[in-house]
């Protein structure tokens, strides 16, 4: 009898492995008698030249049938069917059958002028065991961790019908709790991870588990079918593998006056904040921060040890901005990507007239066109001298008033002292006019 198996996805290969799929039988396939367990059978990959490889509990003294009394028999090996040698077969009015002995060997079904290929696995000769796993540190648990793993599950090797050798994959289980980052909530959580081996030797690596764990293996595909899965659980493994995920938000501002430099991504016109923040697993016990002028990061401008922090950019030009994390001893290190803050050059243009009072909502208040300006002072006068309004950002305006009343029509000055993010000095003045004011008593000077 020929069950299907059907194969776990791998998350570890060798480059000698091979995927499989499972096999739907046709009917060109072989039929067993005296076995004690089910057939497995797989289909191999089609460049193989083979429709099946079937893995048989003991495959000495079996009988295989194939549904034809005119089918003619051969049998190769590592070599590929070119050195196939005929086999003895025995027939009845409706198939034609040959005896196995012990061992693996390819077998070629010729019938009707076709030929029909196969692999016979005989799994009494690479039996699983396993007795214990554990981990063992070494030079690569940053990225991944060597299991010393106490018992045999030697590769399975088969061949195609030219000689090529191939693996059958065991899919030995191996899992362990490890953390993922997790987007929705923005931090990680504890998983579950599945990994799969073809075989095993005397140490095997898996990914670096990112928390404290257990590693547990199970096996293989083969007595998990037959119901003898065997199965094995490490002692505490200590997480020194780190990882990260960092962050940048910028903090809007919604300034009408206010000109953007138009530079992609992160920074524009100062003063600009920026929070940085990083979500780092349990192994990661030192991390910083680092800003620097050049994108090599050989010279720091500044450091911060926080996982999270804000910081106000008033400087022209680019700033680079990484996180790194490490974990006790520095053996395990994480970079994270470069955040480039641009900050542009600075501007201040002062209009020369407004309408306050004719057009509510189109220009009806005096405000200067800025960028990166970090420092600010405009104080405006009347015509007689007489300060009317002192700003001290470059956001705020001038709406046309004075002690609660609307000025009169006319000439007003500024006197701007300023200073920019690119170190840029601005002392400006000039005239400020007010078109169309209601007020009429202009020619007096309004009282202090």
């Amino acid at each position: 009898m020929v069950i299907d198996a059907t194969p776990m996805t791998p998350l570890i290969r060798t480059a000698t492995a091979i995927l499989f799929a499972v096999s739907v039988a046709t009917s060109h396939a072989l039929d067993f008698q005296g076995v004690s367990d089910k057939v497995i059978e797989i289909t191999p990959e089609a460049s193989s030249g083979l429709k099946s490889v079937y893995v048989l509990r003991d495959a000495a003294g079996a009988t295989v049938s194939y549904p034809s009394p005119a089918a003619r028999w051969s049998t190769f090996g590592a070599a590929g069917g070119a050195y196939a040698e005929p086999m003895e077969s025995s027939t009845s009015a409706s198939a034609s059958s040959i005896t196995l002995g012990k061992g693996d060997c390819g077998i070629i079904v010729e019938d009707a002028g076709r030929q029909h290929c196969y692999w016979i696995v005989d799994y009494s000769g690479h039996e699983f065991e396993l007795d214990a796993v554990q981990p063992i540190d070494g030079e690569y648990a940053c990225d991944n961790v060597m299991l010393q793993i106490s018992g045999k599950a030697d590769a399975i090797r088969y061949y195609s019908i030219n000689g090529r050798e191939l693996i059958l994959d065991r899919e030995i289980s191996v899992s362990y709790p490890t953390l993922v980052y997790d987007e929705e909530t923005a931090r990680y959580i504890q998983a579950d991870h599945q990994a799969s081996l073809p075989f095993f030797s005397a140490s095997s690596h898996v990914p670096a588990p990112l928390c404290d764990t257990h590693f547990s293996i199970s096996g293989d595909r083969f007595l998990k079918a037959w119901g003898d899965e065997q199965s094995a659980t490490s002692g505490e493994y200590r997480a020194v593998a780190v990882d990260a995920h960092t962050h940048a938000e910028q903090t809007d501002r919604d300034v009408e006056n206010e000109q953007n430099p138009g530079t992609p991504g992160l920074g524009g016109s100062a003063p600009c904040e920026v929070t940085f923040s990083a979500d780092v697993t349990d192994a990661a016990v030192h991390h910083e921060w680092q800003m620097s002028r050049t994108p090599e990061f050989d010279i720091l401008e500044n450091s911060y040890n926080e996982t999270t922090f804000s910081y106000t950019f008033t400087e022209n030009g680019t700033i680079y901005v990484r996180f790194t994390a490490a974990n006790a001893d520095g053996t395990c290190t994480y970079t994270g990507e470069t955040y480039e803050v641009g900050i542009g050059e600075s501007k201040l243009v002062c209009p020369n007239a407004f309408t306050p009072f004719t057009s509510p909502g189109v220009n009806d208040e005096w405000r200067v066109s800025y960028q990166s300006i970090i420092d600010f002072k405009c104080d405006i006068f009347n015509r007689w001298g007489t300060k009317i309004i002192t700003l001290t950002h470059p956001s705020q305006g001038w709406d046309g008033t004075h002690g609660g009343k609307n000025v009169g029509s006319g000439v007003y000055y500024y006197v701007i002292r300023a200073r920019g993010a690119d170190g840029k000095d601005y002392n400006l003045s000039g005239d400020i006019n007010i078109i169309g004011s209601r007020e009429r008593n202009s020619s007096v000077p309004p009282s202090e």
